[in-house]
């Protein structure tokens, strides 16, 4: 059977597949877990060691001895897509309450599902659409993207919006496996390729877990507002993304289109940040349905939709440049 080929025809499936059915059985057999006990149980509600393990094998993929265009190209994305998503969240605080949206056609929404949707861009998407309508260098460009994995950028961005306060022993703990695995990574290339094999497979893990913690009637309920959600996300990201690209990036504008999306990995953020702040925990749920519908939504536009782009504006050649061999898959 080819299983893994018939995943791989869903936009985002390898995060999206296992998290649906960690729903399915959190929904008609909510007991499992405790029913089956030992490894069972630890599969259903091993969210946070299965992430901790996966942020750090992330961080050892960066490698920074990459050269100057592809890092000012995915420098300049990065720190565009961080300062969009501030902006989104800071203007998101203006509009709706703290604990969210209750009732309505908006039900669900919050600033945390905002925030985890906005900050994170897709590299394995951006990788496999510039290298089809992009140059070599562009396609490489998503050595950084990796910076904006895991809950980092989220953290600094509701901490500096106001939305939240991180203790900073929390802080650390939160990001410190992926600094060891940077570290680490750049210090013996043997371990880098070690821990980046490992990215890839623990996706459908921890997508699983997610899963168990979210009923599919959150889900129905996020329907249209996670699919305004990511037309959102590809709108207020990818119109900046692509300004910054032609100014600053040297590019036509492809490069930024194609990377106005929300990452798979980015859906296990608001349940890493529930665990540290408590009082987001009631949003978990819905947040991470909305943002699993964004991921969904924009992994289907953003391809077409650059698609469009390129045609429409023939690349501009940039200058030679080698990228040493990375795989980043979100």
């Amino acid at each position: 059977m080819k299983i893994k080929r018939l995943i791989d025809r869903v936009p985002g499936g390898l995060m999206l597949v296992p998290l649906l059915l960690g729903a399915c059985a959190h929904t008609f057999a909510p007991g499992a877990g405790t029913y089956f006990g030992s490894f069972t149980n630890g599969l259903i509600t091993g969210t946070v060691p299965i992430l901790a393990v996966w942020f750090f094998c992330m961080g050892a993929t960066i490698d920074l001895r990459a050269t100057g265009v592809v890092l000012r190209k995915s420098g300049t994305l990065v720190i565009t897509k961080a300062v969009v998503a501030w902006l989104a969240t800071l203007v998101a605080t203006w509009f709706i309450p703290d604990e969210g949206i209750k009732t309505g056609l908006f039900v669900g929404l919050s600033v945390l599902a905002i925030t985890a949707s906005m900050d994170m861009t897709n590299g394995g998407l951006y990788a496999a659409v510039m290298q089809q309508y992009g140059s070599n260098e562009e396609a490489g460009a998503f050595v950084l993207m990796s910076i904006e994995s895991g809950p980092l950028v989220s953290m600094l961005i509701l901490g500096s919006t106001g939305v939240a306060v991180f203790e900073g022993r929390l802080f650390a703990g939160a990001v410190l496996p992926f600094l060891i695995g940077f570290v680490l990574g750049n210090l013996d290339k043997e371990l880098r390729e070690l821990f980046g094999r490992c990215v890839h497979p623990l996706i459908p893990f921890f997508g699983f877990a997610l899963g168990c913690g979210i009923d599919l009637h959150v889900i129905a309920k996020s329907g249209l507002p996670g699919l305004l959600l990511g037309l959102a996300v590809v709108v207020v990201t990818g119109v900046p993304l692509i300004v910054v690209d032609r100014l600053i990036g040297g590019g036509n504008g492809t490069a930024g289109l194609a990377a106005s999306s929300t990452a798979g990995a980015a859906v296990a953020n608001p349940a890493i940040i529930g665990e540290m702040i408590p009082r987001f925990k009631p949003m978990v749920p819905a947040a991470t349905a909305l943002v699993a519908t964004a991921c969904l939504v924009t992994a289907i536009l953003v391809p077409i939709l650059t698609a469009m782009w390129a045609r429409r504006f023939p690349n501009r050649p940039l200058e030679k440049a080698s990228v040493a061999p990375l795989e980043v898959h979100h």
